[in-house]
């Protein structure tokens, strides 16, 4: 009986342990735009239940978030021993057989939802693969070059432009694409503010560890204005929700909030913003 309750408990605390490494806070930064990519490709209320994008939302809300954290945590591993953030709210990589086998199937399982999903989704799937890969490994670890690290985050959203290719059997629009893309280099390079200190520690070079905080602000609020053109192109309402992010960022930088707590708070308003967007999506398949 203390065996069997100790081997239920071991597998508690790994499952438990894999799900802080999986970063519940951010699943919807890989699903959400599933979300927002199908509702704008929808022309019908049938579109809105694609089986590509039931597949892929179900996809990129957990496992595909066990495979890009897991690779992090694995390459990262020495370094984080001097970061702050691993000592709450995220977990230092626990090195065992099982753990790295679970990251692996992960990333497996990614390549088993693109023989479901039509073809066309197919080149930004594997893109999204490249990027989650080399941004932590070798050869690129583009996590280390920068303003690399920063245009390589353009992988959380191409998720979404594989559902709206799925979905719509055509590409999303080319400046919408860029709008997103620059709104996900924004959004990496602010959460690198709170790392600055550690990464020099650690002899990392990022874009913030290059600009310093100051301006990796200004930084922040000129590429998220480029997001909110790009997509003001597309569509006025779009490019005017987009707006805030350079406001919040400039806010941020006048006041005295810390900024290792303002990045906490953008899980809500990224919640929030897509949650809008895929609502205002709705409503134009269905009231046209």
């Amino acid at each position: 009986m203390e065996t069997s309750t100790a081997g239920r408990g071991d597998v508690w605390d790994r499952l438990a342990y894999l799900l802080v490494l999986s970063r519940p806070r951010f699943w919807l930064y890989l699903a959400g735009p599933v979300l927002v990519g199908g509702a704008a490709a929808a022309t019908t209320l049938s579109d809105l239940y694609d089986p590509a994008v039931v597949v892929l939302f179900a996809y990129f809300l957990v496992p595909a978030n066990v495979f890009l954290y897991g690779v992090n945590d694995i390459f990262d591993a020495d370094i984080d021993e001097a970061n702050p953030k691993k000592d709450d709210r995220e977990a230092r990589w626990r090195d065992d057989p099982v753990n790295t086998a679970v990251v692996i199937g992960s990333g497996v399982l990614g390549a088993v939802v693109i023989t479901l999903v039509p073809a066309l989704a197919w080149p930004w799937i594997a893109a999204h693969f490249f990027l989650a890969v080399e941004y932590s490994a070798p050869p690129f670890r583009f996590k280390t070059t920068p303003f690399l690290d920063s245009v390589s985050n353009g992988l959380y959203i191409l998720p979404g432009v594989a559902a709206y290719a799925a979905v719509a059997g055509v590409n999303p629009p080319a400046l919408a694409v860029a709008g997103a893309w620059l709104w996900t280099m924004a959004m990496h390079t602010f959460s690198a503010i709170p790392d600055i200190a550690p990464d020099r520690e650690a002899g990392i070079r990022t874009t913030a560890t290059v600009l310093g905080e100051g301006r990796t602000y200004a930084y922040c609020a000129v590429v998220w204005t480029l997001a909110a053109v790009s997509f003001a192109t597309v569509d006025a309402r779009l490019g005017g929700l987009l707006a805030i992010y350079p406001v919040f960022v400039l806010g941020v930088a006048a006041s005295d909030v810390d900024v290792a707590r303002a990045y906490w708070w953008f899980p809500i308003l990224n919640t929030v913003v897509g949650m809008l967007i895929t609502v205002g999506a709705l409503w134009s398949t269905i009231y046209g």
